[in-house]
């Protein structure tokens, strides 16, 4: 498949595309707004000729967010336009860089060739850059059309997504052809997107910014006092962050054993998709005492479950934990980041699926620092284990903070790449 057989296929799915924003408009209303700007058609007012920055959704987000005030402070002139593809996305845009006039935000239009010149010539940005691996063949050529140079921050690429990739070898190797700089996470990564067609010269390897997080030195003591208003800085409190579809159940059933030995046990839920919060809330109250977050209600004793179904809380909810699983992992999704928890010296516990994070898993649990599990009995007994043994808790998770430390730089490196590209 090359670009234009891509172009074509891309128009006659469009019903495919409004019939999808329709379905997913009636879980999550805020789908049908601004669909203009989907389209390029209703784009709000923005500067132009500062730096273009993608982050897909909430994940992609948080982690430019260092990257984007790194960015302001060193173009104190340039506007920083952020774009990304969801609702929660945009809420987590707003509310990150509320009061910093210099971000701008607007929804990513599609990736038609239209679309993306109108989004490009109503910007004229001087640089893009791309989260991860949200790689999109028109909007790069457009940008490749006007001189624009292009960037791929913190860049992942697993085998699977290779292979992917390689099957549509037409209209990839193109595709990265047209990028200047490709900044990946690993040496491993690297090598593949030489093999898809990247300029071996514009590869580069910085490691993860994900390591380079930094925690608001009033988390931890805020964390604990509202444990003391809860009555429960002596319970066995652990997470399950960034929960998917058929997760929630298997996660409920190892609290339910958990129950039976440990019976003060609290468990923090938090779904990773906003649209099944209340879908969540039901299972849990179907089977346990439980309260959400959302609700303002206080944590009692009898407690068993707390639904995290507010935004831009997640590591404030890991704060609250003693041990942390994360989600995405017991389930084909391939995992969420398990740096968060890390960060904050918590034990880290994952299921078997964790190809989006592969490497960095691979490195936590050689370090110690992260246990995997293969179903709800095995996530049962590491969590009961780790609970009776605090001094192994305490040791992963300083092994864990160990290896956080050891692989910080990578925003600088990344940072350094970036400077070369902005005429």
């Amino acid at each position: 498949m090359n670009r234009t057989l891509y172009t074509l296929l891309f128009h006659l799915g469009l019903p495919l595309v409004a019939l999808r924003l329709f379905l997913r408009g009636r879980k999550a209303p805020a789908y049908r707004q601004r669909i203009g700007e989907r389209f390029a058609c209703r784009l709000p007012a923005l500067r132009q000729g500062g730096i273009w920055v993608h982050a897909v959704s909430v994940g992609e987000s948080i982690a430019a967010a260092p990257m984007v005030r790194a960015l302001l402070k060193q173009y104190p002139d340039m506007p920083i336009t952020l774009t990304c593809m969801t609702p929660t996305g945009s809420e987590r845009i707003r509310a990150m860089f509320e009061g910093e006039p210099r971000v701008q935000h607007c929804y990513l239009p599609y990736d038609l060739p239209w679309a993306a010149g109108r989004f490009l010539d109503h910007v004229r940005p001087r640089l893009g850059v791309i989260m991860e691996t949200e790689l999109w063949p028109n909007h790069i050529h457009q940008c490749a059309r006007r001189g624009i140079p292009v960037a791929l921050a913190n860049a992942r690429l697993s085998a699977r997504s290779a292979r992917g990739y390689a099957r549509f070898a037409g209209l990839t190797r193109p595709m990265l052809e047209e990028m200047s700089l490709i900044a990946v996470q690993t040496e491993t990564e690297a090598q593949r997107f030489r093999d898809l067609g990247a300029r071996p010269e514009c590869v580069q390897v910085t490691g993860s910014i994900k390591f380079d997080l930094k925690i608001d030195e009033q988390l931890l003591p805020r964390a604990q006092a509202l444990r003391g208003q809860w009555g429960a800085t002596q319970r066995p409190v652990w997470i399950a962050a960034s929960t998917h579809d058929g997760e929630d159940a298997l996660i409920l059933e190892a609290h339910r054993e958990l129950l039976k030995v440990h019976s003060d046990a609290l468990l923090i839920l938090v779904p990773r998709h906003p649209e099944r919060f209340d879908a969540v809330h039901g299972l849990c109250v179907e089977q346990f005492a439980t309260v959400r977050r959302s609700g303002g209600s206080a944590v009692e004793a009898g407690t068993q479950v707390l639904v995290g179904d507010t935004m831009g809380e997640l590591l404030f909810l890991y704060a609250l934990a003693d041990i942390a699983f994360v989600g995405g992992s017991l389930v084909p999704t391939g995992g969420h980041n398990p740096l968060e928890p890390a960060a904050l010296a918590l034990p880290v516990i994952m299921g078997p699926h964790v190809f989006n994070f592969l490497e960095i898993s691979a490195m936590l649990r050689e370090a110690g620092a992260l246990q995997q599990v293969d179903d709800a009995e095995g996530l049962a007994g590491a969590v009961r284990r780790l609970v009776e043994l605090p001094q192994d808790a305490r040791r992963m998770g300083e092994a864990g903070r160990a290896v956080m430390r050891a692989n910080q730089g990578a925003l600088q490196r990344l940072l350094d790449g970036l400077a070369a590209l902005i005429r």
